[in-house]
Order: structure tokens, then C-alpha cells, then sequence
């Protein structure tokens, strides 16, 4: 389905019945990251999956996509959908967009829910990195998306999963341009959102992997467990609904 943010198409999609279950993906991905959890998280639940401005069948809306921004569709499609509450379940920068929507529509959040994620915001070294990759997309986009891609995953899972790769590398070839480098923009700009974690009182939950080459478990641990978050460390990279599916949607359906 299609759903029109200041005269942009934004896909979305709604599964399901029950008390609402919001999925965001995160950078290069699409909705259809979340097709592994879909038979059970729908059994009882009705579950909207986004395609975040750039992203999957999305359109581009600003040369920047904040966090807030994103935040801002998410929420006119669950008012379009008269969604009050809901459980966020965010992915990498779909986690980023969570805690944005968090802090700015807090009494709507039922449960935050974030999988290789933080709430931190982009280290000096981190910044200067998505600098470099803006230019790399202008100069040899196919480099950057097979780069960008395979670094998500643990370094022994690349061989194991060379197909899902490519799988995702082909998709993310058909997003625009436009769309990545807002995205990019957006995350390394983005504000710091600890203190917006550790205040949210409501049901938190961090999944981390112990291979993350993007989002080192001990730095990550420490910081939810600060947060006063309950954390949960599987096996695996920063791609976790492809590499260890398995424990991620168990520890889900234990949450609720």
C-alpha cells in the first residue's frame, strides 16, 4: 500500500490483527527484511512494516533524512491507520528512527524494541566515515553498496550467506541515490539519544550480537544495561534476521 507524505509515496503494509507491531528497518534494507518474523508475530499481533523514505518502493522526500523526519512519516501512517500504541521494533538506523518517534510521541510507544542498535550518536571517526562514503556513492555507487553490505555481517558468515548477500546488494542497487545519501546525512547527524532511553519508562529491550562489526557488544552492553535496558546477546553480526534468526524471534515472542 501507498501512503502520500507531502506528495512522496511511502510503502507500507499492514499484516495481521491484534495489538499493533511496528517494524523499521535499518540502512540498505527494506520491509522485506522482516518477512522471517511475519508467521508468528502475526498470529496475534497486526504488524505494519514501513519502507523508510529512500528506502525499498519509498520515495525521497529531503535532501536530508533526520531521524525526526522519519519519525514524522511513521507517525502519519499509523494515524492514517488510527494505530494509538504500538510496540517499536527497529533495526540499525530503523532503531535510530524509534528512538526518535520515542521522543516525540512517547505515549505512544507500548514497547522499544531495538536489534543491533543504539542510542548514541556517530562518533567524530564515525561522521568522517559517512563523509567519506557520500563521495564514494558519487564516484563508484556499486563499491559502496557491495562494501557497505558486506561489512554488516560477521566475518564467517560472509561465505555462508554469499547468496543473502547478493540478495541484498541487488535490492539496494535499486534505491535511489538521492535516497541512501539522505539517509547517510541523516545518521551522521543525528543527536545523541541516551538520556531519551534511560527515561523511557516503559517496556525496553536491546538484541546485540557478539560479532557486530558495527556496534561492539561490550560498549553496546554496558550502555543499555545503563540505560536500564534488558539486554539479549546472540551469536552472529549486524545482520541478525539473517544470520540467527532463530534466538532473535524466540526472545520476541518471550518479550511479547
Amino acid at each position: 500500500m501507498t501512503f502520500f507524505f507531502k506528495n512522496i509515496p511511502i510503502y507500507y503494509n499492514t499484516f495481521g490483527k491484534g495489538p499493533a507491531i511496528v517494524l523499521l528497518h535499518g540502512f540498505l534494507e527494506s520491509s522485506t527484511m522482516w518477512k522471517p518474523l511475519l508467521p508468528q508475530l502475526t498470529a496475534n499481533n497486526l504488524v505494519v512494516t514501513i519502507d523508510l523514505p529512500g528506502h525499498g518502493k519509498s520515495g525521497v522526500i529531503s535532501e536530508i533524512h533526520t531521524m525526526e523526519l522519519m519519525a514524522e512519516v511513521v507517525n502519519e501512517i499509523l494515524e492514517h491507520l488510527q494505530i494509538t500504541s504500538a510496540t517499536f521494533i527497529g533495526h540499525s538506523m530503523g532503531g535510530y528512527v524509534a528512538l526518535a518517534y520515542a521522543e516525540l510521541f512517547s505515549e505512544k510507544v507500548k514497547k522499544l524494541i531495538l536489534l543491533n542498535s543504539t542510542p548514541e550518536a556517530d562518533s567524530e571517526e564515525r561522521r568522517e566515515n559517512r563523509n567519506r562514503a557520500l563521495k564514494v556513492i558519487d564516484q563508484n555507487p556499486s563499491a559502496f553498496f557491495s562494501m557497505a553490505i558486506g561489512n554488516l555481517f560477521a566475518e564467517a558468515s560472509r561465505e555462508k550467506f554469499k547468496t543473502e548477500i547478493e540478495a541484498l546488494k541487488t535490492e539496494a542497487y535499486s534505491f535511489p541515490l538521492d535516497g541512501v545519501k539522505a539517509a547517510i546525512k541523516g545518521m551522521r547527524d543525528r543527536k545523541e539519544r541516551t538520556a531519551i532511553l534511560k527515561n523511557f519508562t516503559k517496556d525496553k529491550h536491546s538484541i546485540l550480537a557478539d560479532e557486530d562489526p558495527i556496534l561492539p557488544l561490550i560498549e553496546a552492553k554496558q550502555l543499555a544495561e545503563q540505560c536500564g535496558v534488558s539486554v539479549k546477546v546472540i551469536e552472529g553480526g549486524h545482520m541478525s534476521l539473517i544470520e540467527n534468526v532463530d534466538p532473535v524471534m524466540e526472545y520476541l515472542l518471550f518479550i511479547g
